[in-house]
């Protein structure tokens, strides 16, 4: 668990380096600004808990299971190095209102998080939904899925940070 609040702790503390201004910079109008990344991970968080409510309330067993991408990742707890492009364009996140928008989304992921990480393990883990991507996931799957989800966007931070230290 602490693998998971030290990720959110440290986007948080990243904060700090930033301006408003800063957070919504965009290099290119085909790239997501800081607070464009900053909102998807927290959005994406969100979802992932829901999705971990879903099946620790589910009753219904899911036969199928994961898929070959979704077996190797879960098993090496690491997203693939892989750019995804989503179907949306990169103008459908939206930026952030305020650096304390951001502090308070990541403070009710880390507090739900710390809730899930006490109970996720008595969910029935037959119970399932589906990822797009990685097959059908129960609770605990989808519980690392956040933790890996969020270090996987460290890396576009890293990037996104160089191209706004080029930018002056």
């Amino acid at each position: 668990m602490s693998d998971y609040l030290a990720v959110i702790e440290l986007y948080k503390r990243g904060l700090d380096g930033y301006s408003v201004e800063q957070l919504r910079f965009k290099c290119s109008e085909n790239v997501w600004s800081v607070g464009q990344m900053y909102v998807h991970v927290i959005e994406v968080a969100k979802e992932y808990i829901g999705h971990i409510e879903t099946c620790s309330m589910a009753t219904q067993e899911e036969p199928q299971g994961k898929t070959e991408d979704g077996t190797k990742a879960l098993a090496e707890k690491e997203w693939p190095n892989i750019r995804v492009k989503l179907d949306e364009p990169p103008n459908a996140t939206r930026n952030p209102e305020s650096k304390d928008e951001l502090i308070i989304g990541l403070e009710q992921v880390q507090a739900q998080l710390a809730y899930w990480a006490g109970c996720v393990d008595e969910a029935n883990p037959a119970c399932k939904v589906r990822h797009g991507w990685f097959g059908w996931l129960n609770a605990r799957e989808w519980f690392e899925m956040i933790g890996m989800h969020s270090r996987h966007h460290l890396r576009q931070k890293a990037m996104l940070d160089e191209k706004l230290t080029e930018s002056g």
